[in-house]
């Protein structure tokens, strides 16, 4: 098997599946016990918090544990959206977002706030003059995504942030959930930015698991109120072994980012330069420090989609069609549209997304199976 489907889920690594189990298995108290076994588990839970704090270079207080990146995209919209409504219901965002984002969005514009979706460029990119020329007086939040889960562009937070910084009562909110181990941090890391919302199985750590930062001093409404958890900012029992699991996850990952990187952009490279010398193909995503590493959109003209899913997964090899969160209902890619690309060539785009684990050998193999299909593809129209 061949798995080129990292942007929707990544395996989870054996070393971050035995400390889910250990966990799991011998310290199940609840964290907040009163009683020593409880305080085990309240220790394991903090440590785990510094833990992820020290590698993302950030304060321990600053990280709050989710179930995942809609959780924390929810969670930072509307909780901006409640906290800060008697400022202003103006929320500026992209038209290349994640449906987490552009459905929480839409939500809050039925219950009476405004939203503005900044365009893109043929490279999927927005336009920091258009963000300036969008900012109200009643404008409470920017939310913008680091990289686009369809074809890889990077947006361009710094510049971003530095527009900001003439606005500090404006929520800045990161979705960085395609961006952990794919060498950005530097780019999501700064005074500027207020959130960053991340998800555990992008970077091979269990399913259900997440976390957002949260710079001091800035506020958001919690909407999940109970027993007073996460500085009674996100009550509920926490999920102590995929917390750890994350923990040790994010370590791995990042212990291994450069090597993982040039690998990726080398398998990236290869396939590009093949697929490009077909007439039919359009290819979408670049290759240089604009774009992630990771992943490569491109188009077979007059093939859809999900038919060219399904012929490379004949031959064991897993790619997509843009986000898996819409791919199962047919949507036309969400990015390539607000690119302008046409209806005939967007419904033909497949996403190839790699991970740390993926090898020029694989790459070779796919496009060995590619000169097959194109064929194929060839005759039939």
């Amino acid at each position: 098997m061949i798995y080129f489907d990292n942007s929707a889920t990544t395996q989870i690594l054996p070393g971050v599946l035995d400390t889910y189990n250990k966990v799991s298995q011998q310290i199940w108290g609840n964290p907040s016990s009163l009683h020593n076994f409880g305080e085990q588990a309240f220790n394991l839970l903090e440590q785990s918090r510094k833990q992820i704090a020290d590698l993302l270079h950030v304060h321990a207080d600053e990280i709050y544990f989710t179930s995942g990146g809609t959780e924390g995209d929810n969670w930072v919209i509307k909780g901006t959206a409640i906290e800060k409504r008697e400022y202003g219901k103006h929320l500026i965002t992209t038209s290349v977002e994640h449906a987490a984002v552009r459905n929480s969005m839409e939500q809050l514009k039925r219950l009476g706030y405004e939203i503005t979706y900044l365009p893109v460029d043929d490279q999927g990119r927005i336009s920091v003059a258009d963000l300036k020329a969008a900012i109200r007086p009643d404008t409470t939040l920017v939310s913008i995504m680091a990289v686009n889960n369809e074809i890889g562009t990077i947006q361009p937070i710094k510049q971003a942030a530095e527009l900001l910084k003439d606005y500090p009562k404006i929520h800045f909110h990161i979705d960085a959930v395609q961006g952990l181990g794919k060498g950005i941090q530097d780019l999501i890391f700064n005074d500027r930015v207020d959130f960053v919302a991340f998800s555990g199985h992008k970077f091979h750590a269990p399913r259900g698991t997440g976390f957002i930062y949260g710079q001091r001093g800035r506020r958001i409404a919690p909407l999940m109120n109970g027993g007073g958890q996460e500085k009674n900012q996100r009550s509920g029992t926490e999920n102590l072994p995929g917390i750890a699991a994350m923990a040790k996850a994010i370590r791995l990952v990042l212990d291994k980012e450069p090597a993982a990187i040039s690998e990726e952009r080398q398998i990236k490279q290869l396939i590009i330069d093949h697929i490009a010398q077909f007439d039919k193909v359009v290819i979408f995503s670049k290759n240089d420090a604009t774009f992630a590493p990771h992943i490569l959109c491109f188009a077979i003209k007059g093939v859809r989609g999900e038919t060219i899913v399904h012929a490379f997964e004949k031959y064991h090899i897993y790619i997509s069609t843009t986000s898996a969160c819409s791919s199962k209902d047919h949507d036309e890619a969400g990015t390539l549209n607000a690119m302008k690309v046409p209806e005939n060539i967007a419904t033909s785009a497949v996403r190839i997304s790699l991970g740390d684990q993926n090898t020029l050998d694989e790459a070779k193999e796919f496009i060995k199976v590619f000169d097959q299909l194109y064929e194929e593809f060839d005759k039939l129209s």
